[in-house]
């Protein structure tokens, strides 16, 4: 037989977080998510929650990844200069002129 709170968390489970009782977060509804352990440097963190001036260790990793994929994207795109043909008589306002 199941316990009770193997029974409560089923019930829990299978209805909408709104039917369940529990609060819903903005961030919570719209996001894909899943609880992380992760060992990470205090030294480091520390000093990024200062520097960065955040109010907590989630908001100052949340933002150190969203930096790290945008500098990492724009290496790629630094990868794309002189793959693209260059005509230096190519006159780009002519097709902005009325006829």
């Amino acid at each position: 037989m199941a316990s009770l709170t193997t029974t409560v968390n089923r019930a829990i489970r299978s209805r909408p977080a709104t039917q369940a009782g529990l609060p819903l977060s903005p961030d919570m509804c719209s996001l894909s998510h899943m609880a992380t352990n992760l060992a990470i440097d205090d030294r480091l963190l520390d000093e990024a929650l200062r520097i960065g001036g955040h109010r907590t260790k989630k908001d100052t990793v949340n933002e150190a990844l969203t930096e790290y994929i945008q500098h990492r994207r724009q290496a790629k795109m630094l990868d794309l200069f002189g793959t693209v043909e260059f005509d230096a008589a190519y006159d780009y306002k002519k097709q902005r002129r009325r006829p």
